[in-house]
């Protein structure tokens, strides 16, 4: 993840990723951003494993949200989070660390299922 060239793996596809590892970064997230491509996405990076949830204010376009324990395991999903869905938040049942977006259709595409891992 601290590479020159941030990527993770989800199943057998690479993921250019955004880093949002400060609390700046975080609040921040993909607000305001008009596309991510089909390959990219935001990696949000947390001190330690909680209960993080997001809502999709100021979003330009829908999202596919993974939440990962500090193995990289998938632990709740959220397909399709559209910026229609302000205020509404979406929260995980259980704890995360890290939190990954992706473009709309992601998780369908790829197979993607709670139990999945993601290489960091």
């Amino acid at each position: 993840v601290l590479s020159e060239d941030p990527h993770v793996i989800v199943g057998d596809t690479s993921v250019k990723i955004l880093l949002a590892d400060t609390p700046q970064k975080r609040t921040q997230g993909l607000s305001g951003r008009e596309s991510l491509a089909k390959d990219e996405g935001m990696l949000f990076v947390f001190p330690e494993e909680g209960i993080y949830g997001f809502w999709m204010k100021d979003m330009r376009f829908s999202i596919d949200i993974l939440w990962l324990n500090s193995a990289g395991e998938v632990v709740h999903i959220v397909e399709n989070a559209s910026p229609e869905s302000y205020p509404a938040s979406f929260t995980p049942e259980k704890a995360a660390q890290y939190v990954l977006e992706l473009p709309a259709g992601f998780v369908r595409a790829h197979g993607v299922t709670l139990g999945s891992l993601v290489e960091l």
